[in-house]
């Protein structure tokens, strides 16, 4: 009895540390999965994987909105204080969503049609849509060749039409794509077939000029055989051009975000192409580059799931942190920058689960949740920030407001979540300089090879350091001269005293 009882306690204890191998390896595994879902890059580009971020919160399809009529091919997503403006192009309207509460979603309007006075009332294949603070929405009607101006009951206010400006094709017909709008209701867009920047009307419908052209890119082999081909030969060669923009985003403080990709690959990785440019009024480019790495997504670039190539930014939002995320077109995933042009964050990936996409077509935010629309899923998935991502925020947040000591804490937590995260350490760095311990922050600083901060905090140490020393600094030069005044003197007397006699017998010849 005793035997068959030890048996069983024997089969017993072995099937339980089986569980336990199994639920563990499960365990491992999955996290394995959540782990390199996010990740980063560290100060050599290797991959560094890292806690989520962002978490799927929930994916909204047609079906769960209520729609009758489902998605179809939506291109653009606005959202305008609680509402949440989705271009279902494909269906000619503009579905506008209420928030009610942080997990749902709910149709609030529809549109189709304008009122007024207006030849034509029906949209056409709208792409994007903007509201003032007014309540003033701006539409991109794309299929009728305008950009509509409503006021917040759908009536005709005006519209804004080709440009007149002599460089433009005749023929070219005014498609217009993307938006933004400024607080003087001025209108900012991109046009398919005008590669000369954005184009800007006057908040009267006037046109105004382009601004922003990007950088053109050339070979110069192409250029020097330019120089001797004949104008046939020319004509059949590919001009040096202007990249067109793809996407286009106005923040808090006025400032346009614009987005591009790039057929060249090796103009990207170098960094000859900028994919990501920060306008001001004047159309010049500011965006901060103090990062390690290109703004481009993705370093590596090889093939891999039927995906090639660089990273394709097809749409850009900023926080109000000034935390900017571009949307990757060519691989589903989502990048995010801080002001100084640091990568924070990546996560996402092609694919049919949730939190990856088939062919995301347009991002934006609600505070620090993301919304992003995916034009072959017609769903929209929401992100929302994760412990880890909270935690981010919190720091960059807390230094922003001079808060350094919380800010220091809340990244030393962040460090303790993932010990490879390199903003952590530059971060408590950047927090120990504003309170004035430079030596700390050198070391910080130091970890991971941020020599500009390091300069900083080494030139604020050195400057502390001699303020502290100057009573000795002081001393230690006095006494470099000095002494060796002194002894020099001394040894002088010493020889004038033992050559006394002698300097006397050539004085009086005695």
């Amino acid at each position: 009895m005793n035997i068959m009882k030890m048996r069983f306690v024997r089969i017993f204890a072995s099937m339980c540390a089986a569980f336990v191998v199994i639920t563990s390896m499960g365990a491992i595994e999955a996290q394995a999965v959540e782990k390199s879902y996010c990740y980063n890059y560290d100060y050599w580009g290797d991959v560094q994987d890292a806690p989520s971020s962002y978490s799927v919160s929930r994916v909204f399809t047609s079906a769960d909105l209520g729609l009758e009529k489902k998605f179809s091919a939506p291109k653009g997503l606005t959202v305008a204080g609680d509402k949440i403006y989705v271009c279902d192009t494909g269906n000619n309207r503009i579905v506008v969503l209420s928030r009610p509460t942080p997990q749902t979603l709910e149709v609030d309007q529809i549109i189709d049609s304008i009122k007024g006075d207006v030849e034509v009332k029906e949209l056409s294949s709208p792409q994007d849509v903007q509201v003032s603070e007014e309540g003033y929405i701006f539409i991109a009607d794309t299929g009728n060749a305008r950009i509509l101006k409503v006021d917040p009951d759908l009536n005709y206010v005006m519209e804004f039409n080709k440009p007149d400006d002599n460089t433009l094709d005749p023929a070219l017909v005014f498609q217009p794509t993307k938006l933004a709008i400024d607080t003087a209701d001025r209108v900012y867009c991109i046009a398919t077939g005008i590669n000369k920047g954005l184009v800007k009307f006057e908040a009267d419908g006037t046109f105004s000029g382009f601004i922003g052209a990007t950088k053109v890119t050339y070979d110069w082999t192409d250029y020097i055989w330019k120089k001797f081909a004949t104008q046939a030969q020319r004509a059949l060669l590919e001009s040096f051009v202007p990249t067109q923009y793809d996407n286009i985003y106005m923040d808090h403080e006025g400032f346009v975000y614009a987005c591009t990709g790039s057929p060249d690959s090796e103009d990207i990785k170098s960094g000859e192409a900028d994919v990501v440019r920060k306008l001001n009024l004047m159309g010049n480019d500011i965006l901060v580059r103090n990062g390690e790495y290109e703004i481009i997504g993705d370093l590596y670039m090889g093939n891999g799931g039927g995906y090639q190539g660089a990273s394709y930014f097809t749409d850009i939002t900023c926080l109000d942190n000034d935390i900017y995320v571009c949307l990757d077109r060519n691989r589903g995933r989502l990048f995010g920058y801080d002001d100084q042009g640091k990568l924070v964050f990546a996560f996402g990936g092609n694919g049919n689960m949730d939190g990856y996409f088939r062919r995301p077509s347009a991002i934006d935010h609600m505070d620090y949740d993301l919304f992003v629309l995916d034009e072959l899923d017609c769903a929209i998935t929401l992100f929302t920030p994760t412990e880890f991502g909270e935690l981010v925020y919190s720091a960059i947040d807390q230094f922003d407001l001079g808060e350094y000591d919380a800010s220091e804490a809340s990244w030393r937590k962040v460090m303790a979540l993932d010990g490879n995260y390199d903003l952590a350490y530059i971060g408590i760095g950047r927090a120990l300089l504003r309170q004035e311990k430079y030596k700390e922050a050198m070391d910080y600083f130091e970890l991971k090879y941020d020599d500009e901060n390091y300069s900083k905090a080494y030139k604020q140490y050195r400057k502390e350091w001699v303020e502290d020393h100057i009573v000795w600094i002081v001393i230690v030069i006095l006494a470099m001269f000095l002494i060796p005044m002194a002894i020099g003197k001394r040894k002088a007397l010493i020889y004038e005293i033992e050559n006394a006699d002698i300097f006397k017998y050539n004085k009086y010849g005695e």
